[in-house]
């Protein structure tokens, strides 16, 4: 064979290694998205229409999180953090709608304690699709009926299910903790106990109904 025929036959070679190397990376690149965002990988692909940008898309969501430091709470604080949830439970009982709307601005904080930034719901979705991709769906359904519970076009199921879809990404964030002493441990025994619990309670007011109290909804958080 002539020397350009060795030439053509190493440029072919080198072609297909070539392209082989690609279809491996994005095979992995898939691999690890789909491992790494679950469920969003899937909601994001049939949303995009295809496969490519809703890569493109997650790829951005984690590039955007890495320039933010996540830092675990103090005891004191994720104690404090605790506490308040437990009120709000108490209060979801005879004020569902407002505590729905307080577990909304209690969650914005937790993430801003946490280190997440806060300047508005899609932004707090996206970062949290990221950390938190199992959960992140249950976030956007809680704040979709937390923007409807201001003008009462929430009922009790609806706010229910807010409730504890908030509880969800709460013990998620509220769980690692700086320190890993006594107090803390039975914090989170607690919350883990309290999670596992059918709250908050079905026989809460009706926020249509005479007992509803709307009165706290500016002071607990409103609409961003």
């Amino acid at each position: 064979m002539t020397a350009w025929t060795w030439v053509l036959i190493a440029v072919g070679i080198v072609v297909v290694v070539a392209l082989l190397a690609t279809a491996l990376f994005s095979q992995r690149r898939t691999a690890r998205l789909r491992r790494n965002f679950g469920p969003e990988y899937d909601r994001e692909v049939q949303a995009r229409e295809g496969r490519r940008r809703a890569e493109a898309e997650l790829r951005g969501r984690e590039k955007q999180r890495a320039r933010f430091e996540i830092k675990p709470l103090p005891t004191q604080t994720r104690a404090r953090f605790v506490a308040e949830w437990r009120d709000l439970q108490e209060r979801f009982v005879d004020q569902p709608s407002n505590a729905v709307v307080a577990a909304d601005g209690l969650v914005t904080r937790l993430m801003g304690a946490r280190g997440y930034p806060t300047d508005g719901f899609p932004s707090q979705a996206t970062l949290i699709s990221v950390d938190y991709p199992d959960v992140v769906d249950n976030y956007r359904h809680a704040h979709g009926v937390y923007d409807r519970a201001g003008s009462q076009q929430a009922d009790t199921e609806d706010l229910r299910g807010a409730f504890l879809h908030y509880r969800l990404l709460f013990d998620r964030l509220v769980r690692l903790a700086a320190t890993d002493d006594g107090a803390d441990e039975a914090i989170g025994e607690r919350a883990e106990t309290d999670r596992r619990q059918s709250w908050p309670p079905r026989h809460a007011a009706d926020p249509t109904g005479p007992q509803a109290d709307h009165s706290g909804y500016a002071h607990n958080g409103g609409a961003r």
